[in-house]
């Protein structure tokens, strides 16, 4: 997966950028190759010889060469880091687009903290080893071959040292890099459950505190940290002795090419200037088998990481845009529900079972049952958070499977059971439906959703800053905003998924007059818990065990549907619900 997301999300883009690389790159190592033998000639023709002439000739020559190296150096680091940057930037992007495409079963699989590590963590991996393998990696074979055709030139006979040290610090780094492969999932993972478990708490801090839990979920972050700290501390301990080492190697060998070449010298067989230049070729292929192996060693954890982004990638939303999509339907705002079946992947039994009812244009349809009678799901096939397992959902009078998403989405204004705002302000939020809404129209809709003395009490109105999650403000509170957000938005199908369950009674009643005379024409659909809020109700529908149990208005049900009246005698008496 490693070799096929670079391929695809680097080379291809970027070829003519990691082309100037390797250009520039081979330029830069031969002449850093150049200079040992440079320095050599200074030695054994100029300093021993008295030659100060030759000595500043040569120089000048070396620093020359040494500016074209710095050059491109320079040169290739920054066109290496371009590319792996916009290389990053690519598949953050591609992350980010493939996870939005996902229907609410693809989040739940993966789940929020991992897709937020993916898109981070995993992402900035991998674009580590990108940027390492266009300026390191690049250079370092070259000076590995470059460095043994120069060592040979300088000196045949201590080119044994070569074949020794190098297959030497080879197996030595490659055992470290095959005992730390495994660990670098396992990282990733436990990564993933820091993440989970902070979100959590952050979250859920006011519940945490409620229950005064905050020592129990100290200890349990503290384990899952404890779990990272354990895992990274036993990938450190082998990077930490990557380092000795090499260094031990490279010491050896340094000793060992000065003792022999002292020999060889004292024979007459070599030269002073011969035997620094080879030194210093065995130190720049040693450094460049260092800096290969340095780049296998962050190759296992990227590879990971590459396998979870490709995870994400190659993964297709449950809910599948139509290949040639329909913009319109025939009916105006109408959303019917055709024998509509649904089961959660891995569940023993369907959720929804034969649901079947229509939900007119003008109209107020309410949905009502007890908790985990389906209510929620069965309102989310609508917009096609889920696709419904058998049946149809149409919208418009056209299968919602067949609209362009765009245009289904378009029509339908959700205000979810969990109201959610951005952070930004009260208008960003209220313009989320409908970015060219004046203010007039904010107004208006918050006056509709009972939001409008809030918010004018606020000293900056609509500019009031809203914290994430809309954390801020009051539950019912929140709940307004998404209610009057829906509204600037004016779709045909308002869908209100429990929507007022954070409000008073007296606020209800209100909200729901003056709903009623905002989105008359549109198909509203409620969920409820309480009778009051969808007792008014042009058709009630009641579920129980994901099944229709009862269909009609308050009245009939009162008198034909025993679950209903069931629900109605647990919230109040008779005589209240008919006053």
């Amino acid at each position: 997966m490693l070799i096929k997301l670079l391929r695809e999300r680097l080379l291809a883009p970027y070829g003519r950028l990691l082309l100037g690389v390797l250009v520039l790159q081979l330029v830069g190592t031969l002449a850093s190759l150049y200079l040992p033998s440079l320095n050599a000639a200074i030695i054994d023709q100029g300093v021993v010889r008295g030659d100060t002439a030759f000595i500043w000739r040569t120089g000048r020559v070396m620093l020359a060469v040494s500016v074209v190296q710095i050059v491109c150096a320079a040169a290739a680091t920054y066109l290496g880091a371009r590319a792996a940057m916009g290389f990053g930037r690519d598949v953050r992007a591609a992350v980010f687009d493939r996870v939005l495409s996902f229907s609410a079963r693809e989040v739940n699989h993966f789940g929020a903290p991992s897709l937020i590590t993916r898109t981070t963590n995993d992402v900035q991996q991998v674009q580590l080893l990108a940027l390492l393998s266009s300026t390191v990696f690049v250079a370092a074979p070259i000076t590995m071959v470059g460095g043994v055709v120069m060592a040979l030139r300088e000196d045949v006979v201590l080119s044994w040292l070569i074949i020794v040290a190098v297959p030497l610090l080879v197996v030595s780094i490659g055992l470290l890099i095959w005992k730390m492969r495994p660990l670098f999932r396992v990282v990733q993972t436990r990564i993933d459950t820091v993440n989970r478990v902070l979100r959590e708490q952050i979250t859920g801090i006011r519940v945490v505190r409620a229950f005064v839990r905050e020592p129990f979920e100290a200890d349990r972050f503290g384990r899952a940290n404890a779990e990272l700290t354990a895992t990274q501390t036993s990938v450190g301990r082998y990077q930490a002795a990557m380092f000795p080492i090499v260094m031990l190697v490279l010491n050896l060998s340094s000793v060992a090419v000065l003792w022999f070449g002292a020999r060889r010298i004292d024979a007459g067989e070599m030269q002073i200037g011969a035997l620094t230049a080879f030194l210093t070729y065995l130190v720049q292929i040693l450094m460049s088998v260092l800096m290969a192996t340095f780049l296998l060693m962050i190759a296992p954890r990227a590879a990971v990481c590459a396998e979870r982004i490709g995870e994400v990638l190659a993964t297709e939303s449950s809910v599948v845009p139509p290949a040639e999509g329909l913009t319109s339907g025939t009916t105006t705002a109408q959303v019917r529900f055709d024998h509509v079946g649904f089961t959660y992947p891995g569940a023993d039994s369907p959720v929804l079972h034969d649901v079947t009812f229509t939900a007119q244009a003008g109209q107020t349809t309410a949905i009502i049952g007890s908790t985990g009678s389906g209510k929620t799901t069965l309102v989310s096939l609508a917009p096609r958070l889920f696709d419904a397992t058998t049946g149809r959902v149409e919208v418009d009078g056209v299968d919602v499977r067949d609209l362009e998403p765009e245009a289904l989405w378009s029509r339908i204004g959700l205000v979810p059971q969990r109201a959610f705002l951005f952070s930004g302000t009260v208008a960003s939020n209220l313009r989320y439906g409908n970015p060219d809404a004046t203010d007039d129209e904010l107004w208006a809709a918050l006056r509709t959703a009972q939001a409008e003395d809030f918010v004018r009490a606020m000293p900056e109105g609509l500019e009031a800053p809203v914290s994430q999650g809309g954390t801020n403000v009051s539950g019912g509170q929140r709940q307004r905003l998404a209610i009057a957000r829906a509204l600037v938005k004016r779709p045909e199908v308002y869908v209100f998924d429990d929507a007022f369950s954070a409000l008073d009674v007296a606020t209800d009643a209100r909200l729901r007059t003056a709903l009623a005379r905002e989105t008359a024409g549109a198909c509203v659909i409620i969920v409820g818990q309480r009778v009051a809020t969808i007792r008014e109700a042009d058709l009630i529908v009641v579920l129980e065990d994901g099944r229709v149990v009862g269909q009609g208005t308050h009245t009939e049900l009162l008198e034909g549907c025993p679950t209903y009246a069931e629900i109605v005698d647990s919230q109040r008496s008779a005589q209240e619900v008919l006053a």
